[in-house]
């Protein structure tokens, strides 16, 4: 039964949302909803407008025969400055400080809402330097890590801070923890990553880098390049960090468990 345009937009932008970053046929609508090719042009170029108008992402159109529609699914200035203006007033509430000097965030990691919008950011930002894989460390940046994969249409690859030995053979390293100067291990399966796959590193918390740095070496086992670093927190001390190019959503500046104060602040994203 051929489907009526308001059907065919209702379910064209289903398809395309669901799958963000991968290029679908027009054959594959026009098969899915009895219609020709080109009422399927005309109905992707109402959900084109539509997406624009509202800033709900873009709709590319890729020619040749194996082309086809593509819904990137990105957040632009405006909105990303109010999801980070937002997240920092939620995260500079006084009873959030933690006896040692650390914040509680477990709440806002593991809540979909947030870490959905905070994925998006980071699609936003990291889409363009065509990564292979999402990369993270356990545990609390895995939400936030496969938001990003998901709007990437990316697998998501977890480094362990052991090994498993339900995994297979694992490539392990030992590095030093930037803040606390410890000896530290991490692993990965073999069959995690293929070589010279190029991955983008997602992780909720940057102090001095150490971290980052190990994630960096053990990519090198692997001979992966790294095209991107995103963190949703760094902090400003030390202001000299063991990894050079990464991307911050937000910068701890101070905290004082005395006197209640958190002082957090989106960072200015160009």
């Amino acid at each position: 039964m051929k489907a009526k345009r308001i059907h065919r937009i209702a379910a064209i932008t289903k398809v395309l949302v669901e799958n963000p970053f991968k290029t679908i046929n027009l054959n594959f609508f026009a098969d899915a909803l009895n219609c020709a090719k080109s009422s399927i042009s005309e109905d992707i170029t109402i959900i084109r407008e539509t997406f624009k108008k509202f800033n709900m992402g873009d709709i590319e159109t890729i020619s040749g025969a194996s082309g086809g529609v593509m819904y990137k699914s990105l957040v632009d200035l405006k909105e990303t400055c109010s999801i980070l203006q937002n997240l920092a007033k939620r995260l500079s509430r006084p009873e959030r400080i933690l006896p040692g000097g650390f914040i509680f965030m477990t709440d806002i990691l593991f809540s979909p809402d947030l870490a959905s919008k905070i994925g998006k950011i980071f699609a936003t930002r990291f889409h363009t330097a065509n990564p292979d894989f999402v990369v993270t460390v356990e545990t609390k940046g895995i939400p936030l890590a496969l938001m990003t994969a998901n709007y990437l249409n990316l697998p998501l690859v977890t480094i362990r801070r052991n090994s498993r030995v339900t995994e297979g053979t694992s490539v392990s390293i030992n590095y030093v923890s930037g803040s606390t100067k410890k000896i530290q291990t991490m692993s990965l399966a073999k069959r995690s990553l293929p070589q010279g796959a190029r991955v983008v590193f997602i992780d909720d918390f940057l102090k001095a880098g150490g971290t980052i740095k190990g994630m960096t070496e053990l990519m090198d086992e692997f001979e992966a390049k790294v095209v991107g670093v995103g963190v949703l927190i760094s902090t400003k001390h030390p202001q000299k960090k063991l990894v050079e190019e990464y991307t911050s959503l937000l910068v701890l500046n101070e905290i004082d468990e005395f006197s209640g104060i958190i002082d957090i602040a989106p960072v200015e994203l160009i």
